[in-house]
């Protein structure tokens, strides 16, 4: 299974190098089911994973001058401190049975959500009303607090980045471009993502530095297959494909929790 594991470790990045996004919402099934690792372990694990491909990411739009950093700052910054105080107070207050649901489950059930909530966005992404005035007026600014503070509280959760949240809100909020939105929100979960980590590393989570470099190593490889051979496949085509597939692992994830919530009870 662990070799299972590192294989799928390269095909997540090389489909996070292919589509700009949405891979790295495999990290923590992967970590989870086929290299053992404990889900509330795995989250944080998956911060710095999901950070450090969002930064090499981030750095390659950036070349291409296709990252916001105003959008990065005023996003970024609220979503930093709710993502920190996640990581930092909420997640290790978690009871250990929640609702009578045991925290192992709960937090894996919830990723299953997201799963598919992820899936739906790939499959019929949202329209979205961009903001043509380029003004951020008061409104605006409460939905741009709120909007990152929740997508802050949905990382520091379940370590996944939430690009599929972040993309919709810059194009309505600030008038980017989808490959501006793309490269603005790479560098915001980049930040949001090692911040997170951090919050482990202050709290003691234990870390398996081995795996993690290694599975670290394996996703960046995979990364940079994907964005050499980007150019040669049609984005859109793939997205949905991959939105199929995070469907019926979400599914998956929701059956499996669901089972062993059954047999808890």
């Amino acid at each position: 299974m662990e070799i299972l594991g590192y294989m799928l470790a390269i095909l997540m990045g090389f489909i996070l190098g292919l589509i700009g996004a949405g891979g790295s919402i495999l990290t923590v099934p992967i970590l989870v089911y086929l290299l053992g690792v404990k889900p509330i372990v795995a989250t944080g694990y998956s911060l710095l994973v999901v950070g450090s491909a969002a930064f090499t990411g981030a750095i390659r739009y950036w070349r291409n001058d296709l990252v916001n950093m105003k959008a990065v700052l005023l996003f970024a910054v609220p979503a930093m401190l709710m993502v920190l105080t996640t990581r930092t107070f909420i997640v290790p207050a978690i009871p250990d049975l929640l609702l009578g649901v045991p925290k192992d489950i709960f937090i894996m059930l919830l990723f299953a959500v997201l799963m598919i909530l992820a899936a739906g966005f790939m499959l019929r992404p949202a329209k979205v009303v961009p903001n043509r005035s380029h003004t951020l007026t008061f409104g605006r600014a409460v939905k741009l607090i709120f909007g990152s503070a929740g997508v802050g509280l949905l990382t520091g959760m379940v370590g996944a980045g939430g690009g599929f949240l972040i993309i919709p809100t810059l194009i309505a909020l600030f008038g980017l471009s989808m490959k501006e939105a793309i490269g603005t929100s790479l560098a915001i979960i980049a930040i949001n993502s090692l911040v997170g980590f951090n919050g482990d590393i202050a709290v003691g989570i234990p870390l398996d530095w081995q795996l993690i470099i290694t599975f670290l190593s394996l996703t960046l490889l995979g990364m940079w297959l994907g964005t050499t051979l980007s150019k040669r496949f049609e984005g859109q085509k793939l997205k949905k494909l991959f939105g199929v597939f995070t469907l019926l692992i979400g599914l998956a994830v929701l059956t499996e929790e669901m089972y062993a919530l059954f047999n808890v009870n």
